[in-house]
């Protein structure tokens, strides 16, 4: 579990990177206090590039295979300042009330498509993919802020 302290200007999110770090999508994360990277990372480089950023948060998804992912978990748990918030890859596999537990945001990935609904209070962000274009989807990451009491986001398109 991580915590911040510090007051945040934004949380980078991204997802689905399948090894492959787009200068654009650093460029995006520049800045942020935490990057949360809901899994299908591709490789070991990917994390240590978003690192030089700011601290990762990086989770486990149905590609990442191999010695260096099997240290990633398959969920993770963010709190920052008073917001809980918790990581996987595949929404679909969530088995649980978000609400009920206490989360403010749910952040997954895996379908690569961006985005942003919000359900008895909790919001659920999927960044997209920032990775090789598949199915036609955009290419994207998120932002996710904190502002005052709420949590706001705003996806971002890469233009590659």
């Amino acid at each position: 579990m991580a915590r911040l302290r510090n007051e945040s200007r934004f949380i980078g999110v991204i997802s689905d990177t399948h090894g492959l770090v787009r200068p654009q999508a650093l460029r995006e994360l520049e800045g942020a206090r935490l990057i949360c990277h809901a899994g299908d990372v591709g490789k070991p480089d990917v994390i240590a590039s978003l690192e030089k950023i700011a601290p990762v948060i990086a989770i486990k998804g149905n590609n990442d295979r191999g010695g260096w992912a099997k240290r990633l978990p398959t969920t993770a748990i963010a709190e920052i300042e008073s917001f809980r918030i918790y990581l996987l890859h595949d929404f679909k596999k969530l088995s649980f009330d978000p609400a009920a537990k206490g989360f403010h945001a749910v952040i997954s990935g895996h379908s690569h498509r961006p985005s942003v609904t919000e359900k008895a209070g909790v919001l659920f962000l999927n960044p997209g993919s920032a990775g090789p274009r598949r199915f036609n989807l955009p290419i994207t990451v998120a932002r996710l802020a904190i502002e005052g009491n709420s949590l706001s986001v705003v996806i971002i398109p890469l233009h590659v």
